[in-house]
Parts: structure tokens; sequence; C-alpha cells
């Protein structure tokens, strides 16, 4: 039997180490440039600190009670999510947040199917928002279920779904941004882009979340085994 030779085992086991590193650093930048200002633009609208867009401010006219609080809950949940994220692996932390997100998410959900209703969108747009809210309440009651029942893996991966459906707000403000700046049906793209936002990151996810677990383990098996041998066992 072939034993790899130590410094090249050692330079494997390194590449991790490093590669998750990295990944904090990124995502630490995403949620402090991109998530953490939408999540607070969310809040600031659904509490009054910022004045609504027209047609905001019609569905707050509708919905004077639950159209602020899916703004704020929302707005926290995207704040949370990837919060409880980077801090998995600090127990009591992870679940404090993920506690206190699970609750937004539900509060947000739960209220987003009304607004969704209510809406001054087209009808398109209107189904799609309202199924993103089906579905983000979906894989929340999910996540929690796994959890509760031990199965940390399957709880991983729905709150990463949970998280992709949630950046729906993110994509969904830069497209009507650019359709806006280029004079774009807004209408129309906003309809396409009401269910697009969601469904395109959630397939990423789902995608990646699908790759084989071991598949860190079986190419660290095979360089190892293309290493030069140092010795062989009696």
């Amino acid at each position: 039997m072939e034993r790899a030779e130590p410094q090249a085992i050692a330079q494997l086991s390194g590449l991790r180490p490093r590669a998750v590193g990295l990944a904090k650093v990124v995502a630490f930048i995403i949620v402090s440039s991109v998530i953490l200002p939408a999540g607070m633009m969310a809040i600031a609208l659904g509490s009054g600190s910022m004045p609504l867009p027209h047609p905001l401010y019609l569905v707050l006219q509708r919905l004077p009670i639950v159209f602020p609080l899916h703004m704020i809950a929302s707005g926290l949940a995207l704040i949370l999510i990837p919060c409880a994220l980077l801090l998995r692996h600090r127990p009591p932390l992870h679940r404090l947040i993920g506690r206190f997100a699970s609750c937004c998410i539900l509060v947000g959900a739960l209220s987003a199917l009304p607004v969704a209703l209510c809406s001054e969108a087209s009808a398109m747009a209107r189904a799609g928002l309202f199924v993103q809210g089906i579905t983000w309440l979906a894989f929340a009651v999910a996540a929690v279920h796994a959890i509760r029942s031990g199965d940390v893996a399957s709880h991983a991966r729905r709150m990463l779904a949970v998280a992709a459906i949630a950046s729906a707000a993110i994509w969904l403000r830069l497209v009507t941004s650019a359709a806006t700046v280029l004079m774009l049906p807004f209408d129309e793209v906003y309809a396409v882009a009401a269910w697009m936002c969601w469904i395109v990151p959630l397939a990423i996810v789902q995608g990646w979340a699908k790759r084989p677990t071991a598949a860190y383990r079986t190419e660290f098996t095979a360089a190892c085994s293309a290493a030069p041998s140092a010795s062989r066992a009696p």
C-alpha cells in the first residue's frame, strides 16, 4: 500500500482553510456593502424614516399595519440570515441570531402574501411575489424542522435556499434600477424580474448544494495517490 509524501499531504490539507478564510472575507464584504444597506433601507421605508415610492405608498394605504410589518421584518431577516451563516461555528450566537432570523422570516413571508396581492404591479408580477413568499416560508419551516430533528446538513442546505430567496430584494432593486436607466419597458421588466430574481439564485444554490459532499475528500485522495510515494507499508 502506497502513502503520499507528508509534504504533499500538508500542502493539500492547507488549501481548504485558506479557501474558507478567503470566502469569509468575501462574505463579509458582500454583507457590509450590499446586504446591510438593502436591509437598512427596507427597515427605514417600513418605519417611515424614508419616503415611500408612490406604488408602495398605495400599498401602505391599503395595508397600514401589514405593509410596515413586512418591510421591517424582511429587512431584519435580510441582515440576520447572513450573520447567522457567518457565525455557524459559534453555536450560542448562531442559535440566538438564527431564532430571531426565523421569527423575522416567518413574519416577513406571511405578510408578503397580502402585500403581493395588494401591489400595483401586473398580475404576473404579483404572482411571482406571492409564490416567492410561499417558497420562502416553506424553506424556512423545512430548515427549522431539520435542525430540530438533528439533521444539520439538511438544515444548512435549507437555510442557503432561504438566503437565496431573500436576496431577491437586492436583485429586484438592481434590475429595476437598470431598467429605468436604460429606459426599458418597466412593467414588463418588473413582471419577469419578480420571478427570476428569486428563482435564479435559488436554482444556483440548490445546484451547488447537490454537489457530492465528499468531493473535497475525493480530490484530496486522488492528489495523494498521484504524489510520489515516500515509503511502502510492510
